[in-house]
């Protein structure tokens, strides 16, 4: 490292040159308050070569100046004899200074990120270190790195990005759930206002000019409002969490911050997930009052699942409802279950591969989890829609000629063409509608497979196995509403054990048949022959 040096300059001008005298004005001898002192060193050649030097000046005294010469040596003096990469690495962080006009960064900090490692760069924000953990995470699933990046981008990066991550600290983390709930208020009540304009304007005639111009004012109000939002509510707040958390364990694993992760001791306010519960008739009887479902999970009882398989019994997709209802697949699973993982011989499928849906897009991709993959087995009833299923879908191929697509799928359109998962929900809802049960989502009807192997006796694990679940305390947690009805079905045949002389009364509940109607079905492919005429003559 070569010497620097300290000297003392002004901005005289010579006369005759009209040129500054610099270092050599005659007043700098005669007056030590005349001029500024400033310093000079000789910075590490870049990677390419390059001469790079260390000028500052503006120095009232020639300590002052001698003391920020010291500052620039002591740094570049950090690095070992043989460590060429971390000269040049001190080199660059003392010319970002210099060009940023900013003061030199602490010795000590300093040395401790040279000797552990770190990244010199200790102005890194949160912000930025999101942005580079996330372009990291390779090996992410295609919906974990959404919901990563939208976790990022609507929460962490308002709220925390503009703070250094060296600086981070759990209570900057708790202003920013504490702003959340906040908007959270804002948006319901804004999501009130606009729900009242909503029925009021629904509800308001049409006919009679008063009635018109009150119209026209509630839609210019409703035009004038915030659309619907969703809250971010205190279900998807630790997910939140877990994301900065797990970004921070990489910054700490990398050295690129202190060994604190502030995240991990942020609490929230709990929680509750939603429970599934069974539509006992007190529950159907409160939905038809009220409209509202007592839980955003429900699930059928068996008579209730009976009825809709014997009305949807001659829909298309029959078979795929009752694989849902029985074997308890999720949605994905089963648009995306293919004929290569169906054995006719050993009456089982496996469940290898899954359609996603990705806004309305939708692409193949692996089972939830690693858990997912697993091989169920099928009933002879099902095993022999399957090969019905399979026999219908070749003539359909037959029908559909040149025009067919090949997926090698087990449930398809009509055209071969891939089932949409969402189009599939919808259609599951409208038959639920027209079956006149009480309404259950089509994730739903997973739990009712759930249900019916608990209420049947099946082990628990054996239902954690074939849902796919990662653990049977995942199981027990989703159900334990089912759980505890079997409890209490447990306890009354314990007491029917015993002989008892006093009579207890039984009521028999009749059922009538389901009517028969026409099914809603999906809206079918269009053959290319099957073009109208206006098409024609366009």
């Amino acid at each position: 490292m070569k010497n620097g040096t300290v000297s003392r300059r002004c901005r005289c001008t010579d006369p005759c040159t009209n040129k500054d005298y610099g270092a050599s004005c005659p007043k700098l001898k005669s007056s030590r308050r005349h001029g500024v002192w400033s310093v000079f060193q000789e910075l590490e050649p870049d990677q390419e070569g390059r001469r790079r030097r260390f000028r500052r000046g503006g120095f009232d005294s020639s300590t002052k100046a001698q003391e920020e010469l010291d500052k620039v040596r002591a740094l570049m003096a950090i690095p070992e004899e043989d460590d060429a990469w971390g000269k040049i690495q001190i080199s660059d962080l003392v010319e970002s200074c210099l060009k940023e006009k900013e003061p030199l960064p602490d010795y000590d900090e300093i040395r401790r990120r040279i000797q552990t490692g770190q990244s010199l760069n200790i102005k890194m924000t949160v912000a930025e270190w999101l942005d580079t953990w996330l372009a990291g995470r390779k090996r992410l699933r295609r919906g974990g790195a959404k919901r990563y990046e939208c976790d990022i981008r609507v929460h962490l990066k308002p709220h925390l990005g503009h703070l250094r991550l060296d600086k981070l600290r759990v209570h900057h983390i708790n202003s920013m759930f504490d702003a959340i709930n906040e908007r959270n208020i804002e948006i319901q009540e804004q999501n009130a206002q606009r729900r009242a304009v909503r029925d009021e304007l629904k509800a308001t005639p049409w006919k009679g000019a008063d009635h018109r111009a009150r119209r026209k004012w509630l839609q210019a109000q409703l035009d004038a409002m915030p659309p619907f939002r969703r809250i971010t509510g205190l279900n998807t707040q630790p997910h939140i969490r877990d994301t900065l958390r797990a970004s921070l364990n990489v910054a700490i694993a990398q050295q690129v911050m202190p060994t604190f992760n502030p995240a991990a001791h942020v609490e929230l306010l709990p929680g509750t997930k939603p429970k599934a519960l069974i539509w006992t008739d007190e529950r159907i009887a409160r939905w038809k009052e009220t409209g509202g479902k007592p839980s955003p999970v429900m699930v059928w009882t068996p008579e209730q699942t009976g009825q809709f398989l014997d009305f949807v019994a001659e829909d298309r997709l029959y078979p795929l409802w009752r694989l849902i209802a029985f074997r308890g697949t999720r949605r994905g699973e089963s648009c995306g279950v293919r004929w290569e993982d169906h054995s006719a011989a050993a009456k089982s499928l496996e469940i290898a591969t899954q359609l996603v849906q990705d806004g309305w897009e939708i692409h193949e991709g692996a089972p939830k989890t690693d858990s997912g993959v697993r091989l169920i087995a099928l009933d002879d009833e099902t095993d022999q829609l399957f090969r019905a299923h399979k026999a219908r879908q070749q003539q359909e191929r037959l029908d559909w000629g040149d025009a067919w697509q090949d997926t090698g799928r087990i449930f398809t359109q009509e055209d071969g063409s891939l089932l949409h998962p969402g189009k599939v929900s919808d259609l599951f809802e409208r038959l639920v509608d027209a079956a006149g049960l009480p309404p259950i989502r089509l994730h739903d009807l997973r739990h009712v497979s759930a249900t019916l192997m608990l209420a049947a006796g099946v082990d628990i694990k054996v239902v954690s196995e074939t849902l796919g679940h990662s653990d049977t305390r995942v199981t027990r947690d989703i159900y334990q509403a089912v759980l505890d009805d079997l409890a209490r079905d447990a306890a009354e045949k314990v007491v029917q054990l015993v002989p008892r002389a006093r009579q207890r009364l039984t009521a028999v509940a009749d059922t009538a048949a389901p009517a028969t109607r026409r099914l809603p079905r999906l809206a079918p492919p269009r053959k290319p022959s099957e073009s109208t005429e206006e098409e024609r003559s366009a």
